[in-house]
């Protein structure tokens, strides 16, 4: 199949491409064919995010966005900042909080309807969306340049033979080719590496978000309400810090995200979440209340400093696979769909001059002289503080965003992956996790249940290990086998064999692609490819 292009992702920064696509070639009367690839069931059934939504991109894509219905109806109306103690919190005044904390005009939504809404609007214009089509190779010219992508092939057994079902993937072919999957792509990484775009650029750092959605009692609901928290359970020297939004309808999404570059490999982030809702000043919004909803999901936290080139030959990065959020404001959804329009734009431009398969470079010219490079400006040191510990990223972070603004002489560089942060376990001291209650706190398999994944059993593994011996021989042996930990989903477990040795055992079908064991792996080891399009979770809302 031919188009002028294909996206592959449809989350907010791969449909803003297509939707500004359609648009321009609207306005000017001219043809261009675009299609959007989505590894998920359905538009939405991978997405999960917080989220509080800042809706100014949107209103540049779409500025009727409010009367054509989109799923931002939770205006926030209130922020409550707490640093917690293991037993207690204080919370920091307004008018102590920097900017970027700030959340007057924004709006708590559920990503996944934000994003299927997008795509009703996407397919109106013209825009053809294959979900359940996992994109799962980069196409190149016999010159090195993308000329597209091939789909998997599905109905394939694990020992490679083919089911009755088999039907093999497609190739779809492009004049320019946007990458769009989100926070450490398959694919992205590959284009990353082939072209070395990241050679300029500080390792991007990425954190682990996982998140719950409770149905509260109606006497405890304050729709509008945004409680972020720092502190406990995480120690001094974790980046991390926790969520906690009110929705309409008597929901809650909560969440902790735990910044992948942790030294202490006896931590659980699963565990670290569910402790968090214990505490005294957290536990009261769930009394009466139960679990709907789980998931997990990896997002960059690099920012500015670990932005890799945007463009290469026949192609682009744009939203999360590049690393557009912003984590001192928690928001990435609003800097996807602006990048998504700005390689729209530049993608559209070469169209019509009929150029093809060549760098797109009024895409990363038009980011530079953007409102979202002024942005992720102001907030380039955010996530560097961290290293110095707590204490120093919060008085840090108080003079750069609300006494200087941001505007700062000085830059702070980092220059260690999230992988080689892991210090050996002897070195560690273990963390004693209370067993769930069942009731606040849960087991991993019980909330995989909640986020509906599924992978068909006998296909081959999507987990694929470089060389199968490492699990044991060294990230068991010195790290005391950290995937049993830092895995969301129970995918990950030392097992005893048949002589009695342990050995890793991969439960794949449990994985809901959060893609934390791709990057915090400490060996590297260990690579997550999509497995047959359409499978893993399907979240509803999340």
């Amino acid at each position: 199949m031919e188009y002028d292009v294909v996206i592959v992702g449809g989350g907010p920064g791969g449909l803003a491409t297509a939707i500004r696509l359609k648009q321009l070639a609207g306005e000017r009367n001219a043809e261009i064919s675009v299609c959007v690839l989505e590894k998920g069931a359905e538009l939405g059934a991978h997405i999960l995010s917080g989220a509080v939504m800042d809706p100014g991109a949107l209103t540049e894509l779409l500025p009727d966005w409010k009367e054509t219905g989109a799923p931002l109806d939770t205006p926030v109306t209130e922020d409550r900042f707490l640093f917690l103690s293991q037993t207690g919190a204080r919370s920091t005044p307004n008018w102590m909080l920097p900017a970027c904390f700030h959340n007057q005009g924004n709006y708590i939504v559920r990503l996944g309807d934000v994003v299927r809404w997008l795509g009703e609007q996407a397919e109106a214009l013209g825009v053809d969306i294959f979900p359940g089509f996992a994109a799962c190779e980069v196409l190149y010219t016999d010159d090195g340049k993308v000329r597209g992508v091939a789909t998997g092939d599905v109905g394939v057994a694990r020992d490679g033979s083919h089911t009755p079902g088999y039907q093999p993937g497609m190739e779809l072919l492009a004049r320019y080719t946007i990458f769009a999957e989100g926070a450490r792509g398959q694919l992205g990484r590959q284009l990353i590496e082939r072209y070395g775009l990241d050679k300029d650029a500080d390792p991007q750092s990425y954190g682990i978000g996982i998140k719950e959605l409770w149905e509260i009692d109606p006497a405890r609901s304050q729709p509008g309400l945004v409680v972020h928290t720092a502190g406990w359970p995480l120690d001094t020297d974790t980046y991390g810090g926790s969520f906690l939004y009110h929705l309409k309808d008597n929901l809650v999404a909560v969440g902790l995200v735990v910044g992948l570059d942790y030294a202490n490999p006896w931590l659980s982030p699963f565990e670290e979440f569910q402790r968090y809702k214990t505490h005294p000043a957290i536990r009261s919004f769930f009394e009466g209340g139960r679990r709907i909803a789980y998931g997990a999901r990896a997002l960059t936290a690099g920012g500015l400093l670990s932005l890799p080139k945007l463009v290469f030959p026949g192609g682009a990065l744009v939203g999360c696979e590049a690393g557009f959020m912003n984590v001192s404001r928690i928001k990435g959804s609003h800097a996807a769909i602006k990048s998504g329009m700005m390689a729209a734009e530049a993608a559209f431009d070469a169209l019509t001059a009929d150029r093809s398969h060549d760098d797109l470079a009024a895409y990363p010219a038009a980011f530079q002289q953007s409102w979202l490079h002024s942005e992720l400006h102001k907030a380039r040191n955010f996530k560097q503080w961290f290293k110095k510990g707590r204490t120093i990223a919060t008085l840090m972070t108080g003079v750069e965003q609300l006494l200087l603004r941001g505007n700062v002489p000085w830059t702070l560089h980092r220059t260690k992956p999230d992988h080689a942060c892991l210090r050996p376990a002897a070195e560690c001291t273990p963390i004693d996790y209370p067993k769930p209650d069942g009731v606040l706190t849960f087991d991993r398999l019980s909330s995989v249940f909640l986020s509906n994944t599924n992978h068909e059993e006998n296909q081959p593994i999507h987990l694929t290990l470089k060389n199968p011996a490492v699990p044991v021989d060294v990230n068991l042996a010195r790290y005391a086998g950290p995937e049993a930990r830092y895995c969301p989903a129970g995918v990950y477990e030392f097992v005893a064999g048949e002589d009695g040795a342990e050995r890793l055992q991969i439960n794949a079908q449990n994985c809901v692609h959060c893609k934390t064991c791709d990057i915090k792996d400490p060996t590297q080891n260990i690579v997550w490819v999509a497995p047959q399009g359409g499978e893993g979770p399907v979240y509803s809302g999340m």
